[in-house]
């Protein structure tokens, strides 16, 4: 079969810094960024960047910024701010623990770190491993900072970020030599070994954005909700982005509630929501309210798309549609909003891509087989659709850009008319609640428990969709361990949603002929002590 997609039209775009003093211009009134703290309008937002750039410049910050925040005004500012700096912003998952988040931070290379106060002694446990970091800007420190901390045998200079906000310089913003030049790194999970940071254009994110406003059908009336961290590509790509492009209002809340969801929708206004993971299934199992349909959104947009989909859209008044895409990729595959697709099917390939079903030797597969997904775009002019590369790691590069198409390392199969439909994935991932978990990071930490002999993690199917996390454990001779006494050996060690939730004491792991952990046999042996579970 041929790949699917075809050539499209991407022209040439702006930088976010240049096309947010147009929006200021010609806006300057309208709300740009709503948190719960903080409402900005355009030219309030870009005061605030305007203020932090000119900070970034006196204090001699170069290179790459990495912030360690929460969801909230200051973390989206920084981004501009850098920008406007000539910086590239990096936004840590604040669920990094240990080596995992030192590695991240490590492989900006910077001097300096953008900490919360809340996050501040996660730092400081593994200052040891901080191979640059010098000076720690903190957020909303309870009192006022020593000009000095220490932490895991290390010090570092540490000031008030607000020390960055001073009064505008007047320069002008840095501009690159193209719109090709890194705006900022987005981290993956980790979902074959250490995280890597995606290094994302700032013709990548305004043409993502675009991309998304054509198959949402979004204007500058809308209202963008997102309830997700802003290191995710969610908020910051799918939701600021777009808001930015069309003039519109961007919400973001510091977390999903259930509870709030639909209130937030209603006090926000608001008219677009994407989700992921079990969010839907969460909001779907709530007790029918004879309300539920009285609320302003007309579109969610994400994955993955539930069973009960016509259910949901027809109790709450609105169009879900799915996609299929990735931090490395875009999304490059979408549904067309009120046009029914096939059953499972997540939509067809934008015209700005190429999309096609390989086998294991890289040979397109006919339509109807499973086989990796692999992108690319479909002109040169339009590269920069997708990440530039793995920031600092060439040999994740030279795997995963192979005869000039992106792997993905997901499995799927596209019909005969070119509608793609998503089979799983083959990297060594397990998927909870909207969280690419990797399995080798999980391994890492159970495995540093003095009891503990070998250890295989691995998704088990949730009640709430997608999977849950489970670990199969066989402990040195003679040493006993309790499966809480494991969790909270796990609890200090990664993020919250990485903790597994399953626990199995095996006097062996599986092997298979040539020694690896056969994890198919746990995982196939574990769906069927859950299936005796609920019998």
């Amino acid at each position: 079969m041929a790949d699917t997609g075809g050539r499209g039209v991407t022209s040439q775009v702006p930088t976010i810094v240049t096309l947010l003093a147009e929006r200021a211009k010609d806006h300057p009134g309208k709300l740009f960024l709503r948190f719960r703290e903080a409402d900005l309008s355009y030219a309030a937002f870009e005061e605030r960047t305007r203020s932090l750039a000119a900070g970034l410049r006196s204090h001699g910050v170069r290179g790459i910024v990495p912030t360690l925040l929460p969801n909230c005004a200051d973390a989206v500012s920084l981004w501009f701010a850098a920008n406007r700096a000539g910086t590239v912003w990096a936004p840590l998952n604040t669920g990094f623990r240990g080596r995992g988040l030192a590695h991240a931070i490590n492989l900006t290379g910077s001097r300096n770190l953008v900490v919360d106060h809340t996050l501040l002694d996660i730092v400081l446990g593994i200052g040891h491993r901080l191979e640059h970091v010098e000076r720690l800007f903190v957020r909303d420190p309870p009192g006022a900072l020593p000009g000095t901390v220490s932490g895991g045998g290390r010090s570092f200079a540490a000031l008030p970020l607000e020390a960055l906000a001073i009064d505008d310089d007047g320069l002008p913003a840095a501009v690159p030599p193209s719109s090709a030049e890194a705006s900022l790194l987005i981290y993956t999970s980790g979902t074959t070994g250490a995280s890597k940071a995606c290094e994302l254009s700032h013709r990548y994110v305004l043409v993502q954005a675009a991309l998304l406003s054509r198959a949402t059908q979004m204007s500058r009336e809308d209202v963008l909700f997102c309830p997700y961290p802003v290191f995710h590509w969610d908020a910051t790509i799918g939701t600021v982005a777009p808001a930015l492009t069309e003039g519109a209002t961007a919400v973001i809340t510091e977390r999903f509630s259930v509870s709030r969801f639909w209130e937030d929708v209603k006090r926000y206004g608001v008219t677009v929501f994407d989700f992921m993971g079990a969010t839907l299934t969460f909001l779907h199992k709530r007790d029918p309210a004879p309300a539920d349909a009285d609320n302003p959104a007309r579109l969610g947009w994400g994955v993955p798309m539930p069973a009960f989909q016509a259910d949901f859209e027809a109790r709450f008044g609105l169009t879900l549609m799915e996609g299929y895409g990735s931090t490395e990729g875009g999304v490059m595959v979408f549904q067309e909003p009120g046009v029914a697709s096939p059953p499972g099917s997540c939509g067809r390939c934008v015209p700005e891509y190429r999309l096609r079903i390989v086998d294991d030797a890289g040979r397109t597969l006919p339509p109807g087989e499973i086989g990796e997904i692999v992108v690319r775009p479909a002109a040169d002019e339009n590269r920069h659709v997708m990440m530039t590369r793995y920031y600092g790691m060439p040999d994740a590069n030279r795997e995963a850009f192979r005869d000039g198409w992106f792997h993905t390392g997901d499995l799927g199969r596209v019909d005969e008319e070119g509608n793609l439909y998503f089979e799983g994935r083959r990297k060594d991932a397990i998927r909870r609640r909207g969280e690419n978990i990797s399995a080798f990071e999980i391994e890492q930490v159970v495995e540093a428990h003095p009891a503990v002999l070998e250890a295989a993690a691995y998704g088990v199917p949730s009640e709430y969709t997608e999977e849950d996390v489970a670990v199969a454990v066989a402990l040195k001779p003679g040493c006993q361990l309790a499966a809480a006494d494991l969790r909270d050996h796990c609890r200090s060690r990664m993020a919250r949603y990485m903790v597994p939730a399953h626990v199995r004491f095996l006097a062996a792991l599986p092997k298979t002929p040539t020694e690896k952990v056969a994890k198919a046999a746990l995982k196939e042996s574990h769906r069927r002590i859950l299936e005796e579970a609920r019998r």
